[in-house]
């Protein structure tokens, strides 16, 4: 008779917690796997849940535990709860992600404005205008009050996208006006939006410094600035503090019903939190939540910028990679792990066919590709993580870009130089360094202002998508080495668009990427 299958299994629980679980046999089914893991970790395991497995068969990926067969003797299961569920302190397959307040900013700049509606009155004039223009190419002249209407509500709609737009985006929504109502021409030619454009950006901006004299943070903050009053402070159009990398919610006021003292004893509560052995993540998520006006307020509002260290200690959550996820989430309404990896994934292919074409040209540049590309293809088992290793270390060169002060490499035994290092993910070798430790390290950590912040994961790409969601949570300027790199993690990979005119060798590797 052979003898009982025995099953070692981690189970995650959520994010940052794992268990052990311990099986003497298989059991008989999926649910009464699910029965013995909610009577062993009570009352972490409470409610619904499904299993997921990493399977060898896909390279590690998780896959749904449908039949009991599939259990590996040793491994990881992950559970993961349905949309909405909160009980438990969170899924370990996707980030703690925040619900967003109404009264924060919902979503970036659209690819198409669409032109507010203004009012009743306002709708039939410009539909009698647009029929008249039809007819007889008659173009409609407004009141100074009918005027300024469309233009406040312009201004609006614009502010609910951003309250410092480009100059492009004043066109593109000058554009949709009289695309939408052909009677505003200003004038009879093809460039009847530029006058638009131009009274938009005057209203825009008067809409602001309203909203700035009635205390809205994001704009409020540029106040103050050089005048006839004061005129040892800050030039009105320098050092504006203003998204940099399309950030949604940059900066936002406080909660209605909250005070900067009563914020203040939640951030205390997150660090007795925090300092627990057994953390409540649910708790400490919407501690972080609620508080996170007053802790951008500190990061962006400050007149001079805090050390990250002195935030951390501070903000301890943000040392907690679910948090740091929710912070990007809080910051852009998007989940960074699902859109980078689906993106990042989705280019793989083409990527690495372009790196591989370059390998093969002369010069510097495709030599430091090819040794790249040969020390992938000696790896025995190139799994998904290897091929988006290779891809963020393939992009800055291929880009023409100096990544050494970036990826640091330093021996396990050897304490590492930091000096002179703003941003960098720092691999940890063994002794006998190889060509195969860029894809196969000890551990990688990240490390901000010269110093480590937190240990990363061992795979590049997952310690990679951790630094550059601290470049959002902690208001980080992108690596001066590699500006080309993280602007095409953030237009191309994370779809954050700011509007702002790609450099050459960037819209080159765009338009070869989304041109078949």
């Amino acid at each position: 008779m052979a003898a009982a299958q025995k099953h070692v299994l981690r189970v995650y629980v959520a994010r940052d917690t794992a268990l052990k679980l311990t099986l003497l046999q298989r059991p008989k089914s999926v649910e009464e796997l699910k029965e013995i893991m909610q009577e062993r970790f009570k009352p972490r395991l409470n409610g619904d849940f499904s299993l997921h497995y990493e399977d060898p068969d896909f390279d590690g990926d998780l896959c749904l535990l449908v039949d009991i067969q599939e259990l590996p003797e040793k491994g990881t299961l992950r559970v993961v709860r349905p949309e909405g569920d909160t009980s438990s302190t969170a899924s370990s397959d996707t980030d703690i992600l925040p619900h967003v307040p109404a009264l924060q900013r919902q979503k970036s700049w659209p690819d198409h404005f669409v032109v507010p509606g203004f009012g009743y009155e306002m709708e039939h004039i410009l539909e009698e205008g647009n029929r008249v223009y039809e007819e007889s190419g008659k173009l409609l002249k407004l009141k100074r009050s009918q005027k300024s209407e469309i233009l406040k509500k312009m201004a609006e709609t614009i502010y609910s996208f951003k309250p410092y737009p480009h100059e492009k985006e004043l066109a593109m929504a000058a554009q949709a006006l009289i695309t939408a109502h052909p009677c505003l021409r200003m004038t009879a030619g093809e460039d009847g939006e530029l006058g638009w454009k131009r009274h938009i950006g005057y209203k825009v901006a008067s809409y602001r410094n309203n909203l700035a004299k009635a205390g809205v943070a994001e704009v409020a903050i540029n106040t103050g600035r050089r005048s006839r009053n004061n005129p040892d402070n800050d030039h009105p159009h320098q050092n504006i503090k203003k998204a940099r990398k399309a950030e949604v919610n940059y900066i936002i006021n406080l909660p209605k019903d909250q005070t900067p003292a009563t914020l203040e004893t939640m951030r205390e509560e997150i660090i007795c939190e925090v300092e627990k052995t057994e953390r409540n993540q649910l708790v400490i998520g919407k501690l972080m939540n609620t508080t996170y006006a007053l802790r951008r307020q500190e990061i962006v509002g400050a007149l001079v910028a805090p050390r990250v260290r002195e935030v951390v200690d501070r903000w301890p959550a943000l040392l907690m990679e679910s948090q740091v996820f929710a912070e990007f989430h809080r910051i852009n309404n998007v989940n960074l792990r699902n859109q980078f990896y689906k993106e990042l994934d989705r280019h793989t292919p083409k990527l690495i066919t372009l790196f591989r074409d370059k390998a093969t040209k002369t010069g510097k540049i495709a030599e430091e590709l090819a040794k790249l590309m040969r020390i992938y293809d000696l790896q025995e088992q190139r799994d998904v993580n290897m091929r988006r290793a290779l891809v963020l270390r393939a992009l800055p060169v291929y880009l023409r870009e100096d990544a050494f002060k970036f990826f640091r490499t330093c021996n396990s035994a050897d304490g590492p130089d930091l000096t002179d290092t703003p941003v960098a993910l720092l691999t940890v070798v063994t002794g006998d360094t190889t060509d195969a430790a860029l894809f196969s390290p000890e551990s990688i950590c990240i490390v901000v202002e010269d110093e480590i912040l937190v240990s990363g994961p061992t795979n590049l790409a997952d310690s990679f998508l951790l630094l550059f969601a601290y470049v959002y949570a902690l208001d980080l300027q992108y690596p001066k080495n590699l500006e080309l790199t993280f602007t095409f993690i953030q237009k191309v990979v994370m779809c954050l668009e700011d509007n702002k005119p790609l450099k050459g060798r960037l819209l080159t590797l765009k338009n070869d990427l989304f041109n078949e």
